[in-house]
């Protein structure tokens, strides 16, 4: 017995998705930085960056789950570097959560409008990233088989 764990095909497989995540979940708050840098947050106005940062990280993640779902089987490594790495590095409940009670002193009914809407405009945005996607799908399945007929 060594010290060492052996490495199984299964531990190189986690070791693998580990590492895809942690390189996803770099480019993602990075990018997210980078627009909050951009686009400032105040203290007292809707936090505009955060609010758009987790519609669009949604949106794309509506889009995803169809893609790989339906037209992109069998990438192992995709949806873990995409979707829990790049998506969850990207949008951020821990921002909106220190944004909101900060709008809670300040603006107390704009922190209700944040809290409220934020967790609205995500599920909403999945939704339609799901449904455009499998329409779009579903569209395009239909003019391949008529261009095979």
């Amino acid at each position: 017995m060594g010290v060492l764990p052996s490495l199984t095909s299964a531990r190189v497989r986690d070791i693998r998705v580990g590492l895809v995540i942690a390189a996803g979940g770099a480019l993602g708050a990075g990018l997210r930085w980078s627009i909050a840098e951009e686009w400032k947050a105040t203290d007292r106005g809707f936090p505009w960056s955060t609010f758009a940062v987790n519609a669009v990280g949604c949106l794309a993640l509506g889009i995803l789950i169809v893609l790989l779902d339906e037209a992109i089987r069998g990438r192992v490594l995709v949806r873990p570097f995409i979707a829990i790495g790049i998506l969850g590095g990207f949008t951020t409940f821990s921002t909106f959560a220190v944004q909101a009670r900060l709008l809670v002193g300040t603006d107390p009914r704009l922190a209700i409008a944040y809290l409220f809407s934020t967790p609205f405009v995500a599920v909403v945005a999945v939704a339609v990233g799901a449904y455009l996607t499998t329409g779009t799908l579903a569209i395009a399945a239909r003019r391949s088989h008529r261009r095979q007929s």
